[in-house]
């Protein structure tokens, strides 16, 4: 399966043995984020800052065009409707390494791996930089005023280490309320799903 990913994303460009992804992942949207970091970081830093550029443009694109990014969940759609999508998506974008991702995608039925493979996309990018990505999970989005408050406390904790930081904000309804943060392999859990959790837990044991 990777080697047929790589394959396919060598369309068009070089392979790119000769550079390592910073970071190791393993999922299949990991294997398509990594090909396609490989290509452009192959290229030149100019050609893979402007595809993390333009990923985090269509990363946007996707969270305020509804009707597009349901059409990337959508398994059943024509090939007429795959190259629709895949012009709406890449106008704009000078890079075809781009422009072959999401054709690879289309021609495997799996353009719905798209935003995952942009996240993962993400996190190398911020390993390339040396950057800490703080993942800051909640119930409701957190405006930008709170995000504001978290970046300066978590700037003045120990978790900086000194490293510039990253603060992504992910939505759970699941978690009830509430914050849990994630940092490298540590995590905070202040949701109020884990205190029901621990407080099930406890009557248990009281019973």
């Amino acid at each position: 399966m990777a080697s047929m990913t790589r394959s396919l994303l060598a369309r068009g460009y070089a392979t790119a043995a000769a550079v390592k992804p910073p970071v190791q992942l393993t999922s299949l949207s990991g294997t398509y984020a990594t090909s396609t970091y490989l290509a452009a970081a192959k290229k030149s830093s100019k050609e893979l800052d402007g595809v993390a550029k333009d990923l985090q443009a269509l990363e946007k694109k996707l969270k305020e065009d509804a009707k597009t990014a349901d059409f990337l969940k959508n398994p059943t759609l024509s090939d007429a409707e795959r190259k629709k999508i895949i012009s709406t998506l890449t106008s704009g974008s000078a890079s075809p390494i781009l422009s072959n991702l999401l054709q690879v995608l289309a021609a495997n039925g799996r353009l719905s791996l798209f935003p995952s493979i942009i996240s993962d996309f993400s996190t190398l990018m911020s390993a390339h930089r040396g950057e800490l990505v703080v993942t800051v999970t909640s119930a409701e989005p957190l405006g930008s005023s709170e995000m504001k408050r978290l970046e300066k406390a978590l700037k003045g904790s120990q978790v900086a280490q000194g490293k510039e930081l990253k603060v992504v904000n992910k939505v759970n309804e699941g978690i009830l309320g509430g914050l849990q943060v994630d940092f490298g392999d540590k995590t905070i859990d202040l949701s109020a799903s884990s205190r029901v959790t621990k407080f099930g837990a406890a009557l248990a044991e009281s019973i």
